[in-house]
């Protein structure tokens, strides 16, 4: 015997397959959106916008906002996937896995266009050189086993704690006193600077064997 559907009442197939398919409408825009950031770069997020997207994804307007109630929903969705191909899992970050997922960030931002700079006024370009050289100068002189290439390493983390974007980053994202942000980036300097002092150069880069 064949069992009629009543009418009006739709097989369970038809629903796991509208499921698969709006599944996979959904990742297809995602994956869009991941997509026209690198040709960009991971910093610019100005060109992801529903209708840019929509355009890649080669769907329309109406389709995006189906499945995302807004374009933050939608840049959003694209920076968890960003997180899931570096691998990284922010709910399960523990101490000890930081280097490790630093090192996973910056490789996975490696692979995309870098933004280029703005020309620094000859003023600050021509300090920040001098800076630069005052930092390798005084590296120098704990560092006669050091290569070069170490000590450029250690002087540019130097140079990053010290600028004056990190301490305000630090008053701005994390809301803290100047003085406490001043407390935290010496704090930090202190232990470059020890490290330095007892020989602790930065580990050798493990890359992969190329083909």
């Amino acid at each position: 015997m064949t069992t009629k559907t009543p009418a009006g009442t739709r097989r369970p197939y038809d629903n796991t397959l509208r499921r698969q398919r709006a599944a996979q409408t959904r990742d297809r825009i995602v994956l869009a959106g991941v997509e026209l950031l690198r040709e960009s770069s991971i910093r610019d997020w100005g060109g992801l916008t529903v209708r840019a997207v929509a355009g890649r994804a080669g769907v329309n307007e109406r389709t995006v906002f189906r499945h995302f109630a807004n374009e933050k929903e939608l840049r959003d969705a694209v920076m968890f996937r960003l997180e899931g191909e570096a691998g990284i899992d922010l709910t399960k970050l523990r101490l000890e896995g930081v280097a490790d997922a630093t090192a996973r960030i910056f490789r996975h931002v490696a692979a995309y266009p870098q933004i280029t700079r703005p020309e620094l006024d000859p003023t600050l370009a021509e300090a920040s050189q001098r800076q630069h050289e005052a930092l390798v100068s005084a590296i120098e002189r704990h560092t006669a086993g050091w290569t070069g290439e170490d000590r450029v390493l250690a002087a540019a983390m130097l140079d990053v704690l010290w600028a004056v974007s990190s301490f305000e980053r630090l008053v701005a994202d994390w809301d803290l006193d100047p003085e406490d942000a001043i407390r935290a980036v010496s704090w930090v300097i202190g232990l470059v600077e020890h490290a330095i002092g007892a020989d602790r150069r930065p580990p050798p880069v493990r890359r992969k064997n190329s083909r």
